[in-house]
């Protein structure tokens, strides 16, 4: 009998820019999460755990965000790490 644990395997489309689309497949490999990417085709990414969703919010952030959006996030992080001193 198999046991269930935490760790469910999710396959997601992700929806990126043709352009931008190899770099975030490239950074996720980095991340060791598993995807795929053929030409002309969205993303595909496994998700297996809350880190890997995470992470793979982080990047496609990282593509996708505003520039001004990424300094207000940058900003909020260091007030919020510095107010408590």
């Amino acid at each position: 009998m198999k046991s269930y644990s935490s760790e469910i395997e999710i396959n997601h489309l992700v929806e990126v820019n043709w352009v931008d689309r190899w770099q975030v497949y490239q950074r996720l490999e980095e991340l060791d999460i598993p995807c795929s990417c053929a030409a002309n085709q969205p993303l595909k990414v496994e998700i297996s755990n809350p880190t890997a969703a995470v992470q793979l919010w982080s990047v496609v952030r990282r593509f996708t965000a505003s520039r001004q959006d990424q300094i207000w996030t940058l900003e909020c992080c260091w007030k919020s790490r510095y107010q408590q001193f």
